[in-house]
C-alpha cells in the first residue's frame, strides 16, 4: 500500500514556524492599522523580503528559494492567519509569474524573474475587465503587433497591488474574431508609454492591499514581452489558476484559522453566568466545528499543491475544489467567530471582524465559487 498524497516534511514544518513567528513580530502588530488606513503594509513587505518569504516559488535558477508548492502554500496560510492584505505579497507574485514559468521564453524568464526573487520587483496579474468578469473571453482590451514590438489599448479592473508592482501579466486579444483563441498574454512594466494606474477601489475587506484598475494607451512593450504564442494566452491563464487558486485556499484557511485562534482566546477569558464561556457546550460545540473544518480544508489544500508538483491529470478539479471549499469554509468560519464575541466581535476592538470581511473576497477572486463549481462539474462530466 502506498501513501503518497503527500508528507509534510521537516523543512516543510521549519518553514511553517518561521513565517509564524515573522508573521507575528514584524506583521501582526501593524494589522489592523493597515486595515483602518487602508494602507499597504509596507512593515509586511520588508519583513519578507528580508527573510525571503515574499516569492518562495521561484526556481532557484531565476535566484529564488525554489520552494514547492506545499511550502508556498503554508507560507500565505502563515500570514494570513494574522493579515490577509500582507498574505497578497507572496500570492499575487505567484500569480504574476507563473504564467511566465509556464510559458514564457528563457530570455523574458531571465529578465523578469530574477528581480522578483531578489525583492526589488512586484508582479501583478490582469485578466478581469469592467464587463468580463467570469467571462474572461469577451474582454476588449487589444493588442497589435508592430515593426518595434506590441502596442496594448484598453483597461483591466480588479488589479491587485496595482501600483507597487513593477510588472503586469496581461491579456489582450491579438485576433478579436477568434474568441478564447485569440487572446495572447503579455508582459507589461509600469514604465511602459502608454501605461497608467487609476484610483484605489474602496473595498470590505483586504484593505492593505491596493485594487485599482490600469490603463494601456497605445502602450508599447517589445516584441520578447509576449508570453508565449499569440493565440495561447487564454490557456496560460486557466493552466495559471490551477496552480493559484490553491493558494487563495491557503489564504483562506489562514484567515480561518486565525479567526479560530482569537475565539478559542477569548472564550478561555470571557465569563458570563460565573463561568468561562468556553466552559459551555454550545460553545465548544462551535469551536470543534470550525477546527473541522479548517483542518479538513487545509488537507484538501495541502493534496493539491502536491498534485501540482507532480503535475497530475486531476489538478484541474482538486484545485477548484480546494479553492472553493476553503473559502466557504472560512466565510462561515468567521462569521461564527464574531457570533462566539458577541458585541464585542461587532467591533474593531477585535480582529475578526477584520477577519470576516477579508474571508468574502476568497469566494470571488480567481474564479467565484460558482464558477469553481462549473469547473468540477465539467470535469467530473468529461471523465
Amino acid at each position: 500500500m502506498s501513501f503518497d498524497l503527500y508528507q509534510l516534511s521537516d523543512e516543510h514544518e521549519q518553514v511553517r514556524q518561521s513565517v509564524r513567528e515573522l508573521a507575528a513580530a514584524h506583521i501582526a502588530p501593524f494589522a489592523a492599522e493597515v486595515d483602518a488606513d487602508a494602507r499597504f503594509p509596507t512593515e509586511a513587505l520588508s519583513a519578507l523580503v528580508k527573510a525571503g518569504f515574499h516569492a518562495t516559488h521561484i526556481p532557484e535558477e531565476y535566484d529564488g528559494a525554489g520552494a514547492d508548492s506545499i511550502a508556498t502554500c503554508i507560507v500565505i496560510e502563515e500570514i494570513a492567519r494574522v493579515c490577509a492584505a500582507s498574505s497578497l505579497i507572496p500570492a499575487v507574485n505567484k500569480l504574476g509569474t507563473v504564467p511566465v514559468l509556464l510559458s514564457g521564453s528563457p530570455e523574458l524568464k531571465q529578465e523578469v524573474l530574477p528581480p522578483v526573487a531578489r525583492g526589488d520587483a512586484m508582479f501583478s496579474y490582469a485578466l478581469s475587465e469592467r464587463a468580463a468578469g467570469s467571462d474572461a473571453a469577451s474582454m476588449t482590451t487589444r493588442a497589435r503587433k508592430t515593426d518595434n514590438g506590441w502596442v496594448l489599448d484598453g483597461a483591466k479592473s480588479w488589479i491587485t497591488n496595482a501600483g507597487y508592482s513593477s510588472y503586469y501579466t496581461v491579456m489582450a486579444k491579438t485576433d478579436p474574431d477568434a474568441g478564447a483563441r485569440g487572446i495572447s498574454a503579455f508582459v507589461v512594466h509600469r514604465d511602459d508609454p502608454g501605461f497608467s494606474v487609476g484610483a484605489k477601489e474602496r473595498k470590505l475587506g483586504i484593505k492593505g492591499s491596493p485594487t485599482c484598475e490600469i490603463y494601456f494607451d497605445n502602450c508599447e512593450i517589445p516584441a520578447h514581452r509576449i508570453i508565449g504564442e499569440p493565440g495561447t494566452g487564454f490557456s496560460t491563464a486557466m493552466r495559471t489558476l490551477d496552480h493559484t487558486r490553491l493558494t487563495i485556499g491557503a489564504q483562506a484557511v489562514g484567515i480561518a484559522a486565525g479567526a479560530l485562534d482569537a475565539a478559542i482566546a477569548y472564550t478561555k477569558e470571557r465569563e458570563q453566568f460565573s463561568k468561562k464561556i468556553a466552559d459551555f457546550q454550545a460553545v465548544q460545540f462551535m469551536l470543534a466545528d470550525a477546527a473541522m473544518n479548517v483542518e479538513a480544508a487545509r488537507q484538501l489544500v495541502y493534496v493539491g499543491a502536491a498534485k501540482a508538483e507532480r503535475g497530475e491529470a486531476d489538478l484541474t478539479f482538486v484545485s477548484a475544489a480546494a479553492k472553493c471549499l476553503a473559502s466557504d469554509t472560512a466565510m462561515a468560519v468567521t462569521t461564527d467567530m464574531v457570533q462566539l464575541f458577541g458585541g464585542y466581535g461587532y467591533t474593531q476592538d477585535f480582529p475578526v471582524e477584520r477577519f470576516m470581511r477579508d474571508a468574502k473576497i476568497t469566494q470571488i477572486y480567481e474564479g467565484t465559487n460558482q464558477i469553481q463549481r462549473i469547473v468540477m462539474a465539467r470535469q467530473l462530466l468529461k471523465g
